[in-house]
């Protein structure tokens, strides 16, 4: 691990605090938890559990792994750090979710 991941983490866990009004130590949590999904995702295909807007609970199959994802043309888009984009394996898309929603990693 990178001093540049716990970087990553601690600006998380902040975020966190500052827009969903967690406490250091629930932000602390769901940062990591956050990072270890990005961290496996990389490598594999992951099944996550995450509350959508609506408050409904939904299990996903998602991958960050290059091999795995289509090939994709760059765009314009203003990166959000709020949400976590991901492919979903299931659907052949790509999805998205409010880093604050996880749940956890099955």
């Amino acid at each position: 691990m990178k001093k540049s991941d716990l970087r990553a983490i601690m600006q998380m866990a902040w975020q966190f605090v500052k827009r969903n009004g967690f406490t250091m130590a629930e932000a602390l949590r769901e940062a990591w938890l956050n990072y270890k999904l990005k961290m496996a995702m990389a490598a594999r295909i992951v099944k996550f559990y995450f509350q959508k807007v609506d408050g409904s609970i939904r299990e996903a199959y998602g991958t960050l792994n290059p091999a795995v994802m289509p090939a994709t043309g760059g765009s314009n888009r203003r990166q959000n750090d709020s949400v976590q984009t991901y492919f979903d394996t299931e659907c052949q898309e790509f999805r998205c979710f409010k880093r604050a929603n996880l749940l956890r990693i099955a």
